[in-house]
């Protein structure tokens, strides 16, 4: 073993390499596929539902008639903001749990 604990054989680090490029496609993989990922989330009991892409996109709003109230624009408002944000935060979870699938729970800054 070389000084600090690496081992010197040059198959050691080809396997290495073999890993840490099997690791690049997979992270790449997983990117792709969390990107296209529909993700869905609601606020309001449902009054507002939100549908963005892994990749924060968005792709849909529905808003139920019986929440538009034109006296209480403000709750809609919020509850708008409320779905967007949860959504958004659905989508950095969701990359988070796919990547430390992939990469064993390192963080590599993906």
């Amino acid at each position: 073993m070389a000084k600090g604990g690496f081992p010197m054989g040059g198959g050691n680090m080809q396997q290495l390499m073999r890993q840490a490029q099997k690791m690049q496609q997979d992270v790449k993989r997983v990117q792709e596929e969390v990107g296209n990922a529909e993700l869905e989330y609601s606020a309001g009991g449902g009054a507002v539902k939100v549908v963005i892409y892994g990749r924060k996109e968005l792709k849909s709003v529905e808003i139920l008639p019986d929440c538009v109230d034109p006296e209480d624009v403000e709750m809609l408002q919020d509850l708008v903001l409320a779905a967007v944000n949860g959504a958004l935060a659905l989508a950095d979870e969701t990359m988070e749990r796919e990547m430390a699938k992939v990469t064993g729970g390192m963080n590599l800054g993906f």
